[in-house]
């Protein structure tokens, strides 16, 4: 009997309308106990805050997934002179388009960057089960422009540092570490798992790692795939894996069968590049799928392959019930 898959999403929501011009503690503690409602009513398992508190309505256009971490940490301007641009551009193991306006001057430390109060300001307002995120150290280290470490894997031990201290005071039933680049850069596995293992063994309750292929405008960023990236997953010190596969396709699910058998795994069932609701029927199937390929007691999610950040909220809501009613619509079917 196959024991009971758990839905969950990946992080982000869609930004509340009342939120743009106004983003006083107030206004945010209502959002996110509305997104976290939405949640609740839709059944989720493991609910998140949308990462709303990481909202800039000065930066409309990104979701805080780089920038709020490093607008607070010590060592990193804020300003790119055109000799930073040129320098950054040249570098095109770094690329370009992904510049984030903040250049590494001095030793990285925590500065004002406080994600104990985040979690604690978000977790006060549900009782379900609740699941905290953070940019992992390889994404952030591969986003800035360096100018003051001799090498990548330096830079990224000491923001892996920071994370740990702060995420080690997380109060979460999961904290999962986001790493949004790995795929594209197979190249940094070893260095980018010994960064991202210092910050999971220093988190207490269970730790989750999500690992997809960049998601812009609808598009994805990077290019890669799973069966390259089996080492580097076997690495890490992850309870369990939160990866993409709906938009992809899961021709790939059967090299998974080389994944060390106590991670267990998190499949994308929710396409979040594609406005269209995937119907309960498909996505049971979806699931059905998954199991036959990988084995009964290895899914322990399925959740959307992303963040709903670029989605319009009413499509974030239904995609959510959909989720849940496609793993009940499963569950209903081995059961009877």
């Amino acid at each position: 009997m196959t024991s009971r898959i758990k839905t969950t999403v990946v992080g982000s929501y869609p930004v509340l309308p009342w939120m743009v011009g106004n983003p006083s503690r107030l206004v945010v503690r209502d959002a996110v106990m509305a997104v976290l409602k939405t949640q609740e009513l839709a059944g989720l398992d493991l609910v998140t805050d949308g990462e709303l508190m990481r909202f800039d309505p000065g930066h409309p256009e990104t979701n805080g997934m780089v920038d709020y971490f490093v607008s607070q940490m010590d060592g990193i301007r804020r300003t790119v002179s055109p000799f930073d641009s040129e320098r950054y551009r040249a570098d095109r193991a770094a690329g370009y388009l992904a510049l984030t306006g903040a250049t590494v001057v001095s030793k990285i430390g925590e500065g004002t960057l406080n994600l104990p109060r985040d979690c604690e300001f978000a977790r006060a307002l549900t009782r379900l089960p609740f699941k905290f995120t953070s940019t992992g150290p390889h994404m952030l280290a591969r986003l800035l422009n360096n100018t003051y470490y001799p090498d990548l894997p330096d830079l990224a031990m000491d923001i892996a540092a920071v994370l740990r201290r702060q995420l080690e005071l997380v109060d979460a039933d999961t904290v999962q570490l986001d790493e949004a680049s790995i795929a594209g850069f197979p190249q940094d596995t070893r260095w980018a798992a010994e960064a991202i293992n210092h910050v999971l063994d220093g988190i207490l309750c269970e730790k989750a790692v999500h690992i997809c292929f960049g998601n812009y405008g609808g598009q994805p960023m990077l290019t890669g795939f799973w069966r390259d990236l089996i080492p580097f997953l076997n690495s890490l010190h992850a309870d369990h894996l939160v990866l993409e596969f709906a938009r992809r396709g899961y021709d790939e699910l059967e090299v998974f069968s080389d994944l060390d058998p106590k991670i267990g795994l998190g499949i994308g069932v929710i396409d979040i590049k594609d406005n269209e609701v995937e119907s309960p029927e498909l996505i049971a199937a979806r699931i059905e799928h998954i199991v036959k390929t990988i084995g009964e007691r290895r899914l322990q999610y399925v959740h959307p392959d992303c963040g709903f950040w670029m989605l319009k909220r009413s499509v974030a809501d239904r995609k959510m019930r959909a989720l849940v009613e496609g793993r009940d619509l499963f569950m209903g079917h081995i059961g009877s």
